[in-house]
């Protein structure tokens, strides 16, 4: 079965007004384009926000398009064939790949688990600074420190800024956004208009809605999973290379750094708090260098809705 048929199958097997929601978007979508404005009389925000998730509705010029027109058709034909069953639980696999992690993304996510007991436990740590020190250390033999940590920070901001660029969907984020604001909007017209009917109706779309919350928690997650997975590994290195935590030794020879309204200071000295200089230097240059790879890229991280 084709893969929007079976999508449109699940939909509308699982839930019943879907048909009727599908059918509206069907027509609507003659012309080639449908918007949210053409059809929020006939269907709540929950489906209009299903169709889009689900990959039937995608972008378009201006709104959106039936990503196929005759497979969604087909979908809503009675399956006679005795096999609906079956491909219904095989589209709900297939279908949660938008939405759901892969099992490269719960690998990295477990691994990145393990990478954080380098922070406590001295022999892992001491086991990943020396794996990366292959890498790092000729590095360091060439620069001084905090140029070390500059290039570090360059490097993780660059990887950083195209992984929330290329794993997080902020089309989509920015649906979940407009669905929210659409509920709460009516909310509170129904609330100063006393319709109780609506009210309720309201807040059983809204609980449909919390689905939402966590399909950005996800959304926004993703990347954070792997630039950990990434992160962690160099900052581990720092703590090895200049013997952070209680008993460790340095492995590379430093020089103070001269921090701006500090003065010079040691790389393991608090400077803002508990701060180290360290982390104060790196963040500072993480933080500089990010800003002008997405300016840079023109990269913009901030959700936005078709």
């Amino acid at each position: 079965m084709a893969r929007i048929e079976s999508r449109v199958r699940d939909l509308v097997g699982s839930d019943a007004d879907m048909r009727a929601a599908v059918e509206t978007v069907l027509e609507r979508a003659d012309d080639g384009e449908v918007e949210w404005a053409d059809v929020r009389d006939e269907l709540t925000s929950g489906q209009w926000g299903r169709l889009i998730e689900k990959g039937i509705l995608v972008d378009g010029d201006e709104g959106f398009r039936l990503a196929d027109a005759a497979e969604t058709r087909a979908g809503l034909e009675d399956d006679t064939s005795g096999s609906g069953g079956s491909s219904s639980s095989s589209s709900v696999d297939t279908d949660t790949g938008d939405s759901s992690w892969s099992k490269y993304d719960k690998g990295a996510a477990v691994v990145t688990v393990g990478l954080f007991l380098g922070y406590s436990v001295a022999e892992v740590r001491n086991v990943i600074g020396g794996v990366m020190d292959v890498a790092l250390g000729p590095l360091a033999d060439m620069l001084p420190f905090y140029a070390v940590v500059m290039v570090l920070a360059l490097a993780t901001g660059l990887y950083s800024t195209l992984l929330q660029a290329n794993l997080m969907d902020m089309e989509k984020m920015g649906m979940y956004q407009e669905r929210m604001k659409d509920i709460q909007q009516r909310q509170k017209d129904a609330k100063e208009r006393g319709d109780d009917a609506a009210l309720e109706k309201i807040q059983e779309e809204q609980m449909e809605a919390m689905g939402d919350q966590m399909g950005m928690f996800k959304e926004q997650f993703r990347p954070m999973v792997w630039i950990m997975f990434l992160t962690i590994p160099v900052f581990l290195w720092m703590y090895w290379a200049i013997g952070v935590g209680g008993g460790s030794d340095p492995h590379i020879v430093t020089e103070n750094i001269v921090l701006p309204l500090v003065g010079s200071v040691e790389w393991k000295q608090g400077v803002i708090g508990p701060m180290q200089a360290w982390i104060v230097w790196y963040f500072l240059c993480s933080m500089g260098f990010t800003q002008i790879i997405r300016k840079s890229l023109n990269i913009d991280m901030s959700p936005s809705a078709s």
